[in-house]
């Protein structure tokens, strides 16, 4: 995973509330366990007609959203089914960061096992950004994680909260993979004293 570095850019606003797991990749899409390829069906029934063509006034069909780097979206985002696809379709898409009032707990955690920040703000800075981020190009909205601020276009700095070890694997670039492998040595060594001891294991 790679290391978690700030994002200031053009934000995407989707005020819909409860956006659940499904909108954010439907299920027909989850036959893969790869982690690529599924940011082109990214909340696919609400940015495509079907007969595959864009449907033009979703956010993200909008030429200043295409290569939106951050969500600002409703409550309760990523409700629904456990799907760790949900986050992968983000990140595939280019999503880093997301930002909400609230999120299902699953899809919380497992934003931060892949890579994405989902930053916890009160109703009154979700509103505040949710507008800068409707101004499309003439807006950037910069997340600063070491820092734990959000800034908006004309510099107002809203703090959040994140849980230190979260942050440090965002930071450092850790899944739980990275996590294990940190530990290689020591994983190595009992391997081979356990070896050593109970040879016709």
């Amino acid at each position: 995973m790679k290391k978690f570095e700030n994002v200031s850019g053009v934000a995407a606003p989707m005020p819909l509330v409860n956006i659940d797991t499904d909108m954010i990749i439907p299920k027909q899409f989850l036959k893969t366990i790869k982690r690529s390829g599924l940011g082109a069906n990214l909340f696919d029934e609400m940015r495509f007609n079907r007969d595959g063509s864009e449907i033009a006034d979703f956010v993200l069909n909008k030429p200043a959203y295409r290569s939106a780097e951050i969500l600002v979206a409703g409550d309760n985002f990523g409700c629904g089914s456990s799907r760790e696809h949900a986050p992968w379709a983000l990140k595939d898409f280019g999503i880093k960061v997301v930002i909400s009032t609230s999120y299902a707990d699953i899809f919380f955690n497992n934003c931060f096992k892949n890579g994405i920040l989902p930053v916890v703000l009160t109703k009154e800075a979700v509103d505040v950004l949710m507008e800068d981020a409707e101004r499309g190009e003439n807006a950037r909205i910069s997340v600063d994680l070491e820092n734990q601020t959000v800034s908006s276009t004309d510099g107002t700095h809203f703090s959040f909260e994140v849980d230190a070890f979260k942050k440090e694997c965002l930071l450092n670039g850790l899944d739980d993979i990275g996590l294990t492998l940190q530990k290689e040595s020591s994983i190595d060594h009992f391997e081979a004293t356990h070896a050593a001891k109970a040879p016709w294991v």
